[in-house]
């Protein structure tokens, strides 16, 4: 077993890790599916394709790869053409994919999930309408397009355990890479991040959270 992440099992049924190295879980205790369906499905993912049948989006923390398998299952339900690119420093070992519960709790093939751990920084055929590249490095490392994207999922650790990731040079980078009115979501609300996301230019909202988490954060760029 990944001696650097233990599998923990959330209230709502899902699988989370609990991180030896940053002695932080993945996810809320509360429910991992049910606070990603939350925070970036519902939050970004649906109000963007509501008006587009493609949509391009970024991942800040690849992890689990949760909120990808998420976002291919509302691909397959919706006839949405996806574009997913993410960035993920510290891969989960596959001997703890292959343990993961969500394909089981999804009814996904979990030669899928697989598939997603293996992708690297070129693109990946997942589905006729999902392509998925993972860019084994850090943020502040990778180079983005700019105004590419139509969301950023930010899913890293948090701001007490990566604080390099939540300063505003990070948001920046994230602001650029965005399209016009494009969407930022992330579950932490705290000053530090809202201050950071406000100071690189994104209007920012605070949002009802999942069971267990009183809100959390939208950011919408807006040049205006």
């Amino acid at each position: 077993m990944d001696n650097d992440n233990k599998i923990i099992i959330t209230q709502d049924g899902s699988d989370s890790l609990h991180s030896k190295l940053f002695n932080e879980n993945y996810h809320s205790v509360f429910g991992a599916v049910q606070e990603s369906n939350h925070i970036f499905i519902d939050a970004v993912l649906k109000p963007v394709s509501k008006n587009s049948n493609e949509v391009k989006i970024f991942e800040v923390g690849f992890g689990t790869g949760l909120n990808a398998l998420l976002t291919y299952n509302f691909s397959l339900k919706n006839r949405l053409k996806i574009e997913y690119h993410s960035v993920e420093a510290y891969p989960i070992s596959l001997e703890v994919v292959k343990s993961l519960n969500y394909p089981d709790i999804l009814n996904i093939d979990k030669s899928i999930f697989l598939k997603m751990h293996l992708a690297n920084d070129n693109e990946t055929k997942i589905s006729e309408n999902f392509t998925l590249k993972v860019f084994h490095s850090k943020l502040q490392e990778t180079e983005l397009p700019e105004e590419y994207y139509d969301c950023i999922y930010f899913d890293a650790f948090s701001p007490e355990t990566q604080p390099e990731l939540w300063r505003q040079s990070c948001f920046d980078k994230l602001y650029k890479a965005l399209k016009p009115e494009g969407l930022l979501s992330t579950y932490s609300s705290k000053g530090v991040v809202k201050r950071a996301l406000r100071a690189a230019g994104f209007k920012v909202k605070r949002l009802p959270g999942p069971p267990g988490k009183r809100e959390f954060l939208i950011a919408i760029k807006n040049d205006n």
